[in-house]
C-alpha cells in the first residue's frame, strides 16, 4: 500500500485527560466529493468524556473501513457513539438503558459529535450528555436545536440507525438471525429500498385492513336489511289491526272527556236544592234557641242558692274527717302501749340477770386483791430495754456516718469517671445515629425494613445483621474509602441472615407484604472470615503495601465471611504512594487481579486472545457511609465499667456493727417477752374491774325505760278526750243536707224540661250539620268535577265553558251518564277484542322501516367504498409488487454468486402463503453450508453460530450496492466463523465494500487473519489504548511511516 498517496486521516484516543490541539477536519462538501463520500457519508467522529476516551477524533474513509484493536480498548465505544450521535436509542445498542452510564466514569458531562457529508453543506451533529439528569442537548452546525429537529435532519439523509440491516452492534448480531421474514421484508425495504417502496408496502397493509373490514361491514348489513325486511312483513298485519283498535280507542276517549261534564251538571242541580233545604234549617234552629232561654236563667238562680250550702257542708267534712284522724292515732298509741308493757316484762328479766353477774365479778375481784404487785419487775425490765435502745441508737447513729462517707467517697471517686464514661458512651451512640441518618436519607426502603427488623428480631431462628453500612468498623476513617470502593453499594446496604429460611421469611415480610425494595445476602455454610491470603504480606512490603483490605475493618464474623467469599477481601492489598510509583513493576511481578494505591484501584486482567496483560485503574471516591466508626469492643467495656463503679473500703466496720446490733435485737426480745407476762398479770385485775363498770353503766339505762312509758300512757288519755266532739259535728252535717235536698229537687225539674228543649234543639243543630256538610261536599265535588273535565278537554286555568273544537264531537254523544256508560262499555268490549297488539309493535315496525332505508343507504356507501378499495390495492400492488420482486431477485443474485464463491448454496426469496395478505409478505433466506445437506431456512435453531454470522454477512452484503443508505455498521460478526469463511467473507466484503457504485462501511473486529487481501480504497483504522500510549502532541505520523520503511527493509 502507497501510503504517501493516500488521504491523510488520524486517528488517536486520548487516556490521560488530555485536551487535543487538532481542530475538526473542513466542513466543506468539496471535501467530500473530491474523497467519493455520499450524501450522508460520516466525515468525522470526535468523543469526550465518552466511554472509555477522554477525547478522540476519528476521521473514516469513503468505502470500506476496518476498526481493529483488542477487547476493551474502544471499538464499540465508536459504534455506540455513532448511534446516541445520530440521535438513535440506547435499546439499540443492547447495553446500558440510561444513555447517562455513556459517559466516563468520573466525569459529570460528555459529547459525541458527528460530521455528515451533504452536498449542500456538511451537517455537523453535536449531542451533549449530563450524567446528573440524564439529559440531552442537541445542537445542529452549533446551533442548539430539539432532538426532534435531528431526528428530522437523520432521516432526510436516509439513515436508519435502527435498523439492523444498516447498523448491525456487537450485542444485536445474534437478533439478525432472530428476524422474522415479515421483519426482515420491512428492515430490507427500508434499507435499499426506493423512499415509496416501504410507503406502498404500508398503503397496501392498510387497504387490505380496511378491505377485510369492508367485506365483513357489507355482509353483515346485507344479512340484517334481509332478516329487518322478513321481520316488518310479518309485522305488517298486526299494524294494520292496531290501526282499527286505536280508532275504537279515540271514540272511548272522547266518551271519557264528555262524562265528567254531564257528572258536573248532575252534581250542580243537587247543590241547588241542599242550598235550600240548609236555610230552612237555620230558621227553624234560631226559634228553638229563643224559646230555651227563660229556663236556663231559672236553673242558674237555683245553682246561685245551692253554692253557700255546699260550702258550709264541705268545711263539716273537714272537721269530721279530722275526728276521724284522731281516732285512728288513738288505736296506733293502744297497739303501742301494749308492745311497750311486753318491753317491760323482758326488761325486768335482764335487769336481774345484770344484777347477779356483777356480784360475780366482785367476789373474783376480792380473790385477786392477795396477790404480789408486779410493777417493780415491770420497771426493772423497762430500764434494761431503755438501756438496750440506747446502744442500738449508737450503734445506729455510727452505721449512718460509715454510710455517709461511704457515698461521700464513692460520688468523689467515680463521679468524674462516670461521666467521662458516659460521655463517651453519648458520642458513640451519636455517631451511631449519623449512620443510621444518612441509611434513611439515602434508601429509605432499607430504613423501614431496619425499624421492622429491630421490633421482631425474635421471629428469627439465627442470626440477623443490620446493612453493613451499620454493622461494618473502620478502623481508620483514611482507610474507608477503600472498603465503600470495593464492596458495592447494594451489597453495603443489604441485610445478611446466618439461614436461608430466616431471609426467606424476612423477604416475604418485607418485599411482598410492604413492598419495599431491599437487599439481603446469606453467609456462606463454612466460614471463611479466616481465610489466609494468598501470600504472605510480609512478601508485599517491599512494593509499599502495608495491608489487606479485611485488616482495615472490624464486622461480625458472618458478615466477615460472606465478604471474603465474594468480594476475597482477605486477598487485596493496600499500598501506598510508593506502590503507585512502581505500579508497573508491581503489575508485572505480582500478577494481582485487584490492588489499591493510595488514591487508585487498579484491575489487572490477562488478554484471552494472547499472553498480554491488560490493566485498568480508576481514582477512588471519598467515603460516603464508613467515615464514622464505632468500635465495639470499647463500647462493651463502657457499659461494663459503668456497672461496676462502687466502693468497699469501709464494709469491715458496718459488718462488725450489723453484728453487734443482732446481739442488742436478741437481748431485747427477751425482754419484751418477760415484759409481756408480767403485763398479763397486772391487766387481768384491771379487766375485771372495768367488767363490773360495763355491766353498772347497762344497768342504769334499763331502769330509765321505765319513766317513758308512763309518758306515752298519759297521752293516749288526752287523746281520748276529743273524741266527744265528733257527735255535735254529726248534726250539724245532717242540717245542712236536709237544705240541699229542697234545692236540688228544684234544680231537677228544671234542668228535665230544659233537656227536653235542648234535645229538640240539638236535633235541629244535627240536621243542619248534616245539610251543611252535605252542601261542602256538593260545592268541592262539583269543583273537583270541572276541575277533571278542565284538565281532560285540556282547557285554560279557570275557562268553564266546554271548547268550540269539542262541540261537535260532543253533540254525536249521548247526553245521559246511562247512555255514556253503555257506550264506552261497547266501545271498551270492541277495543279488547284486539289482543296482543301494542305501541311497541308499531314503533318497531316504523323504526325497522327507517333503518331499513337507512341501511340501504349505507350499504351502498360501503359498497362503492369496496369497490374503491379494491382499486386502490390494485394500483399500489402493482407500483409495489414489481418493484419488490425485481429487488429481491437483485438480492438473491448477489446472495448465491457470495455463496457459490464459498462452494456453499444460498437463495433469498420473496414468500407469502396467500397473496392477498400483504402483512403477511416476507424475505426467506435459504442456506446449506455442505454438499449432501438440502437448502434450509436460516433460524436462530438450526444453523450454528459461525453459520449464522457467515449468512448474515453475506446478506448485508448483498444489499451493499443496493443500498440507498449512506453508511453500514457491523460489529464483530466474525467472532463465530472458523478461519476458512472469515478468510472468503472478508475477501468478498472487501471487493464488495470497495466498489465504485458502493456506500460508505464500518467492519469492527478485535482480530484479523494473517495474509488478507486489502484493497487501496479501504481504510484501517487501529484502536490502541493503555497506559503506554503516547499522548496526541507526541505523536509523528512522518516517524511512524520512517520506522516501518526501516523494518521492511532487509
Amino acid at each position: 500500500m502507497d501510503l504517501p498517496q493516500k488521504r491523510k486521516r488520524i486517528s488517536y484516543e486520548l487516556t490521560n485527560s488530555q485536551t487535543s490541539s487538532r481542530e475538526a477536519a473542513p466542513s466543506s462538501s468539496t471535501n467530500g466529493q473530491a474523497g467519493g463520500f455520499v450524501e450522508g457519508s460520516i466525515l468525522r467522529i470526535t468523543m469526550r468524556n465518552f466511554l472509555t476516551y477522554d477525547h478522540s477524533e476519528v476521521f473514516p474513509g469513503p468505502k470500506l473501513n476496518m476498526i481493529v484493536g483488542a477487547n476493551g480498548t474502544g471499538k464499540s465505544s465508536i459504534v455506540c457513539a455513532i448511534c446516541l450521535g445520530l440521535a438513535g436509542k440506547t435499546a439499540v445498542l443492547g447495553r446500558g438503558d440510561k444513555v447517562g452510564l455513556y459517559v466516563k466514569r468520573g466525569c459529570s458531562k460528555g459529547s459525541v459529535e458527528i460530521e455528515l457529508y451533504r452536498a449542500s453543506g456538511n451537517l455537523i451533529i453535536t449531542r451533549e450528555i449530563q450524567v446528573e439528569n440524564n439529559q440531552s442537548t442537541w445542537m445542529l452546525n452549533k446551533k442548539h436545536t430539539s432532538q426532534k429537529a435531528v431526528e428530522e435532519a437523520v432521516k432526510e439523509l436516509h439513515i436508519q440507525v435502527g435498523n439492523l440491516c444498516q447498523f448491525l452492534p456487537q450485542e444485536k448480531v445474534g437478533e439478525f438471525a432472530k428476524m422474522s421474514k415479515i421483519e426482515l421484508l420491512e428492515a430490507t425495504e427500508k434499507s435499499v429500498g426506493p423512499p415509496e417502496m416501504y410507503e406502498f408496502h404500508c398503503e397496501l397493509k392498510t387497504f387490505r385492513s380496511k378491505e377485510r373490514d369492508l367485506e365483513n361491514v357489507c355482509k353483515e348489513k346485507a344479512n340484517f336489511l334481509e332478516k329487518a325486511r322478513q321481520r316488518n312483513e310479518r309485522n305488517k298485519l298486526d299494524v294494520e289491526r292496531y290501526y282499527m283498535k286505536k280508532r275504537h280507542l279515540d271514540r272511548i276517549q272522547m266518551l271519557e272527556k264528555k262524562k265528567p261534564w254531564v257528572e258536573y251538571e248532575t252534581a250542580r242541580k243537587e247543590l241547588e236544592g241542599v242550598k235550600k233545604e240548609r236555610e230552612e234549617m237555620k230558621k227553624k234552629l234560631k226559634s228553638l234557641k229563643e224559646a230555651q232561654e227563660p229556663l236556663l236563667r231559672k236553673i242558674r238562680s237555683v245553682e246561685s242558692q245551692l253554692q253557700p250550702i255546699e260550702d258550709a257542708t264541705q268545711k263539716c267534712k273537714q272537721k269530721h274527717d279530722q275526728l276521724e284522724y284522731r281516732n285512728k292515732e288513738v288505736d296506733d298509741i293502744r297497739q303501742d302501749l301494749s308492745l311497750k308493757q311486753t318491753e317491760e316484762a323482758d326488761r325486768q328479766k335482764r335487769i336481774g340477770h345484770t344484777q347477779l353477774m356483777i356480784k360475780d365479778l366482785q367476789k373474783e375481784l376480792q380473790n385477786m386483791g392477795s396477790m404480789e404487785d408486779v410493777t417493780p419487775q415491770i420497771e426493772a425490765v423497762n430500764a434494761e430495754l431503755r438501756k438496750i435502745q440506747e446502744e442500738k441508737a449508737k450503734l445506729e447513729g455510727e452505721m449512718s456516718d460509715l454510710r455517709r462517707d461511704k457515698d461521700e467517697e464513692r460520688m468523689t471517686n467515680t463521679k468524674k469517671t462516670k461521666k467521662r464514661l458516659q460521655n463517651r458512651q453519648r458520642s458513640l451512640d451519636d455517631m451511631m445515629k449519623v449512620k443510621e441518618d444518612k441509611l434513611r436519607t439515602r434508601f429509605r426502603d432499607t430504613y423501614t425494613a431496619l425499624k421492622w427488623l429491630r421490633d421482631n428480631r425474635d421471629r428469627f431462628e439465627g442470626n440477623v445483621y443490620e446493612p453493613m453500612m451499620l454493622v461494618i468498623n473502620v478502623r481508620d476513617s483514611r482507610h474507608a474509602k477503600y472498603i465503600e470502593s470495593h464492596i458495592p453499594l447494594n451489597d453495603l446496604r443489604a441485610f445478611v441472615f446466618q439461614r436461608q429460611e430466616d431471609m426467606e421469611k424476612f423477604m416475604t415480610e418485607v418485599r411482598d407484604t410492604q413492598r419495599l425494595r431491599v437487599n439481603t445476602v446469606i453467609a456462606p455454610e463454612e466460614s471463611c472470615s479466616r481465610r489466609p491470603p494468598s501470600r504472605p504480606l510480609e512478601t508485599l512490603k517491599p512494593y509499599g503495601f502495608f495491608s489487606y483490605l479485611r485488616e482495615l475493618f472490624d464486622a461480625p464474623e458472618e458478615v466477615m465471611s460472606y465478604l471474603c467469599y465474594q468480594y476475597k477481601v482477605n486477598d487485596v492489598p493496600v499500598g501506598t504512594e510508593k506502590t503507585k510509583s512502581m505500579i508497573e513493576m508491581v503489575i508485572r511481578e505480582l500478577q494481582m487481579r485487584m490492588i489499591y494505591t493510595a488514591e487508585e484501584k487498579y484491575t489487572v486482567k490477562k488478554s484471552n486472545y494472547s499472553s498480554n496483560v491488560v490493566s485498568s485503574n480508576s481514582a477512588l471516591r471519598p467515603s460516603q457511609f464508613l467515615t464514622m466508626t464505632v468500635d465495639a469492643d470499647e463500647r462493651r467495656q463502657l457499659e461494663e465499667q459503668l456497672r461496676k463503679a462502687a466502693v468497699t473500703r469501709i464494709d469491715q466496720r458496718m459488718a462488725a456493727i450489723r453484728e453487734q446490733q443482732a446481739k442488742l435485737d436478741r437481748r431485747d426480745n427477751e425482754l419484751r417477752a418477760n415484759k409481756k407476762k408480767l403485763s398479763e398479770l397486772k391487766g387481768k385485775k384491771r379487766q375485771l374491774e372495768q367488767k363490773i363498770s360495763t355491766k353498772q353503766d347497762r344497768y342504769l339505762p334499763l331502769k330509765a325505760n321505765c319513766v317513758q312509758l308512763c309518758c306515752d300512757f298519759l297521752s293516749l288519755h288526752t287523746s281520748f278526750i276529743s273524741f266527744s266532739q265528733c257527735a255535735r259535728l254529726s248534726m250539724e252535717k245532717v242540717y245542712l243536707a236536709l237544705q240541699s235536698a229542697g234545692l236540688s229537687a228544684e234544680k231537677t225539674k228544671l234542668e228535665t224540661d230544659c233537656r227536653d228543649s235542648s234535645a229538640e234543639l240539638k236535633r235541629a243543630e244535627v240536621v243542619y250539620t248534616k245539610l251543611d256538610q252535605v252542601k261542602n261536599n256538593l260545592l268541592t265535588t262539583c269543583k273537583t268535577l270541572m276541575r277533571r273535565a278542565s284538565e281532560i278537554c285540556n282547557m285554560t286555568p279557570g275557562e268553564t265553558a266546554v271548547p268550540e273544537e269539542l262541540h261537535q264531537a260532543f253533540s254525536q254523544l249521548p247526553d245521559t251518564l246511562d247512555e255514556i256508560d253503555a257506550m264506552l262499555n261497547e266501545e271498551k268490549t270492541r277495543a279488547e277484542c284486539f289482543t296482543g297488539l301494542s305501541d311497541a309493535v308499531v314503533e318497531e315496525y316504523n323504526r325497522r322501516e327507517r333503518e331499513i332505508q337507512n341501511m340501504e343507504k349505507e350499504l351502498d356507501d360501503k359498497t362503492n367504498a369496496l369497490t374503491t378499495y379494491r382499486q386502490n390495492i390494485a394500483e399500489a400492488k402493482e407500483r409495489w409488487h414489481l418493484n419488490l420482486k425485481q429487488l429481491v431477485d437483485q438480492i438473491n443474485e448477489r446472495f448465491s454468486d457470495f455463496f457459490r464463491s464459498m462452494q456453499c448454496a444460498g437463495e433469498v426469496d420473496l414468500h407469502s402463503e396467500n397473496e392477498e395478505e400483504y402483512d403477511k409478505y416476507g424475505i426467506r433466506i435459504r442456506v446449506k453450508f455442505r454438499s449432501s445437506t438440502q437448502l434450509h431456512e436460516l433460524t436462530p435453531h438450526h444453523q450454528s453460530g459461525g453459520e449464522r454470522s457467515v449468512s448474515t454477512m453475506l446478506y448485508l452484503m448483498s444489499l451493499q450496492e443496493l443500498n440507498r443508505c449512506p453508511f453500514r455498521v457491523v460489529d464483530e460478526i466474525n467472532q463465530g466463523m472458523d478461519p476458512v469463511n472469515e478468510r472468503r467473507v472478508f475477501d468478498i466484503v472487501v471487493r464488495t465494500a470497495c466498489g465504485v457504485n458502493t456506500s460508505q462501511y464500518f467492519f469492527i473486529t478485535p482480530k484479523l487473519l494473517h495474509y488478507l487481501k486489502y484493497a487501496e480504497q479501504m481504510t484501517i483504522l487501529c484502536v490502541h489504548n493503555g497506559p503506554y500510549m503516547l499522548p496526541p502532541h507526541k505523536w509523528s505520523e512522518k516517524a511512524f511511516i520512517r520506522r516501518a520503511k526501516r523494518r521492511q527493509i532487509p
